[in-house]
C-alpha cells in the first residue's frame, strides 16, 4: 500500500487522519504544528511536557486552531505509548530528543534511551502497521564529528576551508559519518536505524542532517539555539560566553525555510526514502560568533559583554550544509537571508521581552522550547 493509502479514508467521506510530531511541543515542532494546521490539517502533539512551560506552547496552538490540536502526554522511551500515536497518524515528524551536547556527556544512558531507544520505538511503531505512514526525522551535522581532517584557514573573523570547492558547496552527504560525543553517537545510531528501516522494512522515511535552526518561538541556551541565545542574553544586557576562538562558523537555516523543506520532503517520500539529506543555510548563509556578535551589535545599538572559554568536545570550527541533494529531488533552496531572519528574530524577542526587565522573567517563560538536532 502506498505511503499515501492512510488519506484514502477522507476520500470516503471520514476525516482524515491528524500528522503526529513527536516533540511537538518544541520550537520546530510548534512551528511546523502551526503551518499545517493553517493548511487545514489536525495534529497531534506528542510531548513529555518536561522543559519548564512548554505547555504554554501547547496552548498557544490551541488558541489558534482549536480543537484540531491533539495532545497526548507521553514520552518516546514508552513504547505502547508511541504505538498508540503512530496508529492515529496520517504522517510522522519525528523530533523528539535530548538535544545537548553537555547533558550527553553527564547522562549518557538517558541520552541514549531518549534519542536511540526512542527512535527505535517509533520505527516499530510504523514498521506494525500495515501501510506505514511516511516518516521525516532530525538528525544532526554532528554525526560528521569535528571535521578535523578539513584544512582550514581564518579570514575576515571566520574559518573557512582552504578548498575552494568546499567552501563554494559546503559539506556534503558524502562525507564519512564520524560520530563523536555520546549525543552524535545516539542521533547517528537513530540516523542510521531510520534509514536502514526505509531501506530493509520498506518504511516511507528520511533523515535531515540539521545546521543551525532558528526564528521565532526559539528559546536559546549555550547548548542548543545558539542565535536566539545570543540575542536573549543582549536583551538581558548579561555576558555570553564563547567556547573556543568565535571564529567558528555554521550556516543558519530560518524555521520558515525548514518547514519548507518539510512539506516538500513528504510530498515526495518515494524519492527521498532511506536517504539523508544535509540541510542548513548553505554557504549563502553563514555565521560566525564574531560576526553574529557585529550583527547584534547593530540591531542593538550595544555590543554584548562577551568571555572566552575552552573548546567542547566535537565542536566543529566550520560546519556548512551541501544542500544540492536536496534541492536536485524537489527544488527547495533556503529563502530568508541570514541577516534578515536575525533581524526578524531579534524583533520577536525583543516584543516577546517587553519594555524592561519585569515582563522580561514572563517573557522567558514563554519562550522555553525545545529544539532539535
Amino acid at each position: 500500500m502506498s505511503a499515501g493509502a492512510r488519506d484514502s479514508s477522507a476520500a470516503a467521506g471520514e476525516p482524515a487522519r491528524p500528522a503526529l510530531i513527536t516533540g511537538g511541543a518544541g520550537f520546530i515542532g510548534s512551528n511546523v504544528a502551526h503551518r499545517l494546521l493553517l493548511a487545514g490539517e489536525s495534529v497531534i502533539l506528542f510531548d513529555n511536557l518536561s522543559r519548564p512551560s512548554v505547555a504554554r506552547n501547547v496552548d498557544w496552538l490551541k488558541r489558534v486552531h482549536g480543537d484540531r490540536v491533539t495532545l497526548i502526554t507521553g514520552d518516546v522511551r514508552d513504547a505502547g505509548a508511541v504505538a498508540d500515536a503512530v496508529r492515529r497518524a496520517s504522517s510522522v515528524f519525528h523530533f523528539a530528543a535530548q538535544v545537548a551536547v553537555t547533558t550527553s556527556l553527564v547522562q549518557p544512558v538517558e541520552d541514549f534511551e531518549i534519542n536511540a531507544r526512542g527512535t527505535l520505538n517509533v520505527l516499530e511503531a510504523l514498521r506494525a502497521e500495515s501501510a506505514p505512514p511516511p516518516l521525516l526525522f532530525t538528525s544532526t551535522n554532528k554525526v560528521y564529528g569535528g571535521l578535523p581532517d578539513v584544512p582550514l584557514r581564518c579570514r575576515d573573523r571566520h574559518h573557512e576551508p582552504e578548498d575552494p570547492e568546499l567552501r563554494a558547496s559546503g559539506i556534503s552527504e558524502a562525507r564519512p559519518l564520524d560520530f563523536h560525543s555520546p549525543y552524535g553517537c545516539s542521533k547517528g545510531t537513530a540516523d542510521q536505524y531510520v534509514i536502514d528501516y526505509a531501506r530493509t522494512f520498506g518504511l516511507p522515511a528520511a533523515v535531515f542532517r540539521m545546521s543551525c535552526i532558528y526564528g521565532p518561538r526559539q528559546f536559546g541556551t549555550e547548548d542548543q539555539g545558539w542565535v536566539a541565545h545570543f540575542l536573549l542574553q543582549a536583551l538581558r544586557r548579561e555576558p555570553i560566553a564563547l567556547y573556543g576562538d568565535g571564529m567558528q562558523v555554521r550556516d543558519v537555516l530560518f524555521i520558515d525555510d525548514l518547514v519548507d523543506a518539510f512539506l516538500l520532503a513528504r510530498k515526495n517520500i518515494r524519492q527521498l526514502s532511506a536517504s539523508a539529506f544535509n540541510i542548513g543555510g548553505g554557504p549563502e548563509n553563514t555565521l560566525s560568533l564574531l560576526e553574529l556578535l557585529d550583527l547584534i551589535e547593530e540591531l542593538d545599538g550595544k555590543r554584548p559583554a562577551t568571555g572566552f572559554e575552552a573548546w567542547r568536545p566535537g565542536d566543529q570550527r566550520y560546519y556548512v550544509s551541501d544542500c544540492r541533494r536536496f534541492n536536485a529531488v524537489t527544488g527547495w533552496w533556503p529563502r530568508v537571508q541570514s541577516r534578515e531572519g536575525v533581524r526578524k528574530l531579534y524583533g520577536w524577542l525583543r516584543e516577546m521581552h517587553g519594555a524592561g526587565k519585569a515582563a522580561a522573567g514572563q517573557a522567558t517563560e514563554e519562550l522555553c522550547m525545545e529544539g532539535a538536532g
